[in-house]
């Protein structure tokens, strides 16, 4: 059992949960809790951690047969999570990596999400549940975006992070060039000048850009979108917030295409 909060073990898993360089140079991510940690596959878990309180349960102790696994003490647990009370088991996990390429690799059924300067780790994180559950095909992000890995985003994603592909690009014109090259429309959630959304078809190829939390789409991105949508809202209300729009989107899409049988 290690017992120590200043164990080099310890101390690297507090590491990867605080940093993104930390994260990007080992590649790998924390995941925290029963619940994540039931869905996880040993050949893509390096090791998993785990408290006394946690291997009482028999449930507890099946899981962890196919992984390589320690336990340590309460206190020292509370060192390595993020959360303020941890349910006793957190692994690292090996990050998954997508091309632009291979996520637009059938683009008859393209059903995409572009976040441009998403930062808040939670909207992520329920964009990509909620994405998951709408059926998209894809999540293309700017550099500017929150980290996919950050342990915030891998809570609110409940396991979705690990099945929707994703991809950080460099330059998101580039990235919307090449979705449009290859017949794809792309819809910018934006208030002036645009469209109530159910008033638009997404069961064709498409995509959804939604931009940040405060600012919206850049006048650069925008300038892209083939539609410019917005959702009518009644009493005083502006609008959703980004994670909120983008799941009314996606689930409008999914609608719409299982209506269409597509």
């Amino acid at each position: 059992m290690i017992n120590s909060t200043a164990n080099r073990q310890v101390r690297r898993v507090a590491n990867l949960a605080k940093k993104a360089r930390a994260r990007r140079e080992e590649d790998l991510y924390v995941a925290e809790g029963i619940r994540i940690c039931r869905e996880l596959e040993p050949e893509k878990t390096e090791i998993i951690y785990v408290t006394e309180g946690f291997l009482q349960e028999e449930s507890h102790k099946e899981l962890l047969k196919k992984f390589r696994w320690e336990q340590v003490s309460d206190p020292v647990m509370k060192i390595m999570a993020d959360t303020q009370t941890p349910q006793g088991i957190l692994a690292l996990v090996k990050q998954q990596h997508y091309t632009l390429d291979e996520i637009l690799n059938q683009p008859q059924t393209a059903n995409l999400i572009l976040l441009e300067t998403i930062q808040d780790p939670g909207n992520l994180g329920t964009i990509l549940r909620a994405g998951e559950g709408a059926g998209i095909t894809g999540v293309i992000m700017d550099e500017s975006t929150a980290d996919l890995y950050n342990p915030k985003v891998i809570r609110s994603a409940m396991g979705s992070a690990s099945r929707v592909p994703f991809v950080y690009v460099d330059s998101l014109k580039e990235a919307c060039m090449q979705i449009k090259e290859r017949g794809i429309r792309l819809f910018a959630a934006y208030l002036k000048g645009s469209r109530p959304y159910d008033m638009e078809k997404f069961t064709e190829p498409c995509g959804f850009m939604i931009g940040n939390e405060a600012k919206g789409l850049t006048k650069e991105t925008l300038s892209l979108a083939d539609v410019r949508i917005h959702i009518p809202m009644e009493g005083q209300v502006e609008s959703l917030n980004a994670a909120m729009a983008a799941s009314v989107l996606m689930f409008e899409a999914a609608r719409q295409r299982r209506r269409m049988g597509t």
